[in-house]
């Protein structure tokens, strides 16, 4: 059985995932975001992956999403992006919106520039931008990365995710609700969810299989690519992320 789901399926939203560092799990955070979401009665989920490099959200063959250019070398496609919006305000669903390191900049200047935010929100879509921050080397990049869209993005809806697989996010002996870039933006942060370091003998090599295989939960519970007790820590991993996902109150 797949971990408990929410009890009542969300608005129309829309969900960004924004880092401007690659290789932090951008896509990892996409595919969970549009897990959860699924896990929802009477949620309709739709994807689309922006990424103008690594597609790798649109290779999760059970999230179904779609790959949309952005990009036309370092510009970006204004007439796709256009066409995206469009269905951003006009469709009914979840949308999980997954964007790479690449077109960070572009895409981010577009939406401040065309106060895209905003229009969506006019036209009844609630708005999240996930930001993901990673332990290790690229702590301070993806910090900052955080900076740039706390600072730039006129929203209350944003979602951190700590990806401890690197280590810790920690910096001068403080965590991140600790930092100054942090109790500087507290106020834009919806919510935090934090995918915990585990024993990277079992949970860490699991979770390596169902990423490299673009396998969602359900499948990875449901099918014979993973022992019992492979299954067993997988189900403790998603329903852990359920809940704190469920607690952000989308």
């Amino acid at each position: 059985m797949s971990a408990k789901p929410a009890k009542t399926a969300p608005k129309n939203s829309v969900h960004f995932t924004l880092q401007g560092k690659g290789g932090v799990g951008k896509s990892l955070v996409s595919s969970l975001l549009a897990q959860y979401f699924q896990s929802i009665e009477g949620c309709t989920v739709k994807c689309v992956d922006t990424d103008p490099v690594n597609q790798t959200l649109a290779n999760y063959k059970a999230l179904n999403a779609q790959h949309v250019q952005l990009m036309n070398g370092s510009k970006i496609n204004e007439r796709n992006f256009d066409q995206l919006m469009e269905r951003l305000m006009t469709e009914d669903g979840v949308f999980v919106v997954d964007n790479g390191a690449s077109s960070f900049v572009p895409l981010s200047n577009y939406l401040i520039e065309n106060n895209a935010i905003a229009m969506l929100q006019e036209a009844g879509r609630e708005v999240f931008i996930h930001s993901v921050l990673t332990g290790g080397q690229a702590l301070m990049d993806t910090l900052a990365g955080f900076k740039i869209l706390a600072e730039q993005a006129d929203t209350r809806n944003m979602v951190i995710w700590l990806n401890e697989y690197f280590g810790p996010i920690e910096a001068s002996g403080k965590t991140f609700t600790e930092m100054k870039v942090y109790t500087d933006h507290a106020d834009k942060v919806r919510g935090i969810v934090r995918i915990p370091e585990r024993n990277q003998d079992t949970f860490g090599k699991d979770m390596e299989l169902m990423t490299s295989k673009k396998l969602t939960f359900a499948e990875v519970l449901s099918g014979t690519d993973f022992a019992l007790m492979a299954k067993q820590r997988m189900k403790t991993v998603q329903r852990d992320l359920n809940e704190q996902l469920a607690a952000v109150g989308f």
